[in-house]
């Protein structure tokens, strides 16, 4: 049972209320948590950190520049170390859906720095005289211009540790497995029919190009993530911020997070703009859409063990079925394309909610802070799953590749230039009328002598590419 020493009377603009004592977030946290019980879903902990990033280079360059008192800068900033550290994690709870700008969300922030700075102060928690969330920890800040630079700092962080690690892995193991299969030779299909011989290796490394195609193209996006609109304040004027303020606190986040920042030529520009993260989103779904015709086609190459087209096995990584024994699934290949169909929705809402900011704010900043970072962090967690308990272990069966490439009626294609259109096509319709092999048809008629049609048909240089 809770008394009253357990609790704490803070006061806001709208009244009093009770805090309970043990925790460090404030009064309009508390009155957010109460406002938004919509999902359950609280903030990620990259947007928390890009947050809090932002947090120590405000605290570092206010307090250089005297705009607040030296000690509390310092314990500002040890406050957000701790955190960083891994302290006080829980003390983030408001509801990804919630006031519009994030508003609900950065004052959590301000007040979980602010009481905790006050503690390491010899102060208490809630005495906002000493450490004010908005005077302090928010000086020179608006949500207006935080929130949107933390949405870039979050992207940021999400792609280099999560995603881009994750692309670089798969796509050497990739190649890995292009070399190991150079020489397997299978039947190629378009239209989800029999096409020429292809080697099995080289779609390996075509899958490989094509996520490398992927990286180069997030590289290239995310470079919008590196102009913030930092120093803005409320409405892109820099109000209320030191006349060295914004050059020198994008230094700071520069250097404390070792990436190349840079101050955006037009701050109302930045605010009111969600083009950058339309970009990255775009290039995470453009990527994701790929990576669901790569789940498709491993899930297509594997199929049967009996009634499909088994040329390769994945690593069964758990039973298949509740009902029939010994069956496995390609659980990770169909985990991947779900996790790729969330990303394409997070994109498309994202695209909505960009395009519904008036005048000088985008309200809808929180629903895309949650829908970017946490769809590069899921796609890059997926990526890295799908290496390591799918693509790695993958193995081919060379026979059956053979078989199909051998049985193909599509080596008629090899006999054009030889024999002619019209010649070739009705070869192939007797082959498939009278169960004939190529080879025998095209002797029978006499259109070309085997040791022509030994050289033609040679599916080993059949399947080569061709090189520039």
């Amino acid at each position: 049972m809770m008394t009253n020493t357990d609790f704490r009377i803070e006061r806001d603009s709208m009244g009093d209320r009770q805090i309970p004592n043990h925790v460090y977030y404030g009064i309009q946290t508390q009155r957010a948590v109460e406002n938004f019980p919509i999902s359950g879903l609280q903030p990620l902990p990259t947007y928390v950190n890009a947050g809090l990033y932002i947090k120590k280079a405000t605290a570092i360059v206010n307090g250089e520049l005297n705009c607040i008192p030296a000690d509390i800068s310092k314990a500002i900033i040890q406050a957000v170390d701790e955190i960083l550290a891994g302290k006080l994690r829980d003390q983030f709870v408001v509801d990804v859906y919630q006031a519009g700008a994030g508003t609900s969300h950065h004052m959590n922030i301000n007040e979980v720095l602010a009481n905790r700075a006050l503690e390491i102060l010899g102060d208490e928690k809630g005495n906002y005289k000493r450490v004010s969330p908005n005077d302090h920890v928010n000086y020179g800040q608006s949500t207006n211009d935080v929130i949107p630079t933390a949405i870039r700092i979050g992207g940021l962080l999400a792609l280099s540790q999560t995603l881009h690690p994750a692309l670089e892995t798969a796509i050497s193991t990739l190649e890995a497995k292009a070399v190991e299969f150079h020489d397997i030779v299978k039947s190629g299909r378009t239209h989800l029919q029999d096409a020429v011989p292809v080697r099995l290796g080289e779609n390996f490394r075509a899958w490989a190009h094509i996520l490398s195609e992927h990286q180069n193209r997030l590289y290239t996006a995310s470079g919008d993530l590196m102009v913030l609109g930092l120093g803005g304040s409320a409405a892109g004027t820099g109000m209320n911020t030191h006349p060295e303020y914004r050059k020198r606190v994008i230094e700071t986040l520069s250097q404390l997070l070792e990436i190349p920042l840079e101050p955006a030529p037009h701050l109302m520009a930045a605010m009111q703009s969600m083009g950058a993260f339309v970009n990255v989103s775009g290039a995470v779904r453009n990527l994701a859409q790929d990576l669901v015709k790569i789940s498709h086609d491993l899930r297509l190459m594997d199929s049967g063990p009996k009634t499909g087209f088994k040329e390769i096995q994945l690593p069964p990584v758990q039973p298949g079925s509740s009902i029939m024994p010994g069956k496995y699934n390609p659980v990770m290949a169909e985990m991947t394309s779900m996790v790729c169909f969330q990303v394409m929705g997070y994109d498309s809402a994202i695209a909505l909610a960009a395009q519904a900011g008036q005048l000088e704010l985008n309200v809808m900043m929180p629903l895309i802070a949650y829908n970017l970072i946490h769809s590069i962090e899921i796609l890059g967690n997926t990526i890295g799953a799908l290496t390591n308990s799918c693509i790695q272990g993958i193995t081919a069966n060379k026979e059956r590749c053979l078989g199909y490439a051998e049985g193909s009626l599509a080596l008629v294609t090899a006999l054009n230039t030889h024999i002619g259109y019209l010649n070739a096509a009705a070869v192939a319709k007797e082959s498939l009328e009278t169960g004939k092999s190529l080879r025998q048809i095209v002797l029978e008629k006499g259109l070309m002598t085997e040791e022509e049609l030994a050289s033609v048909l040679d599916l080993e240089q059949m399947s080569a590419i061709i090189p520039l």
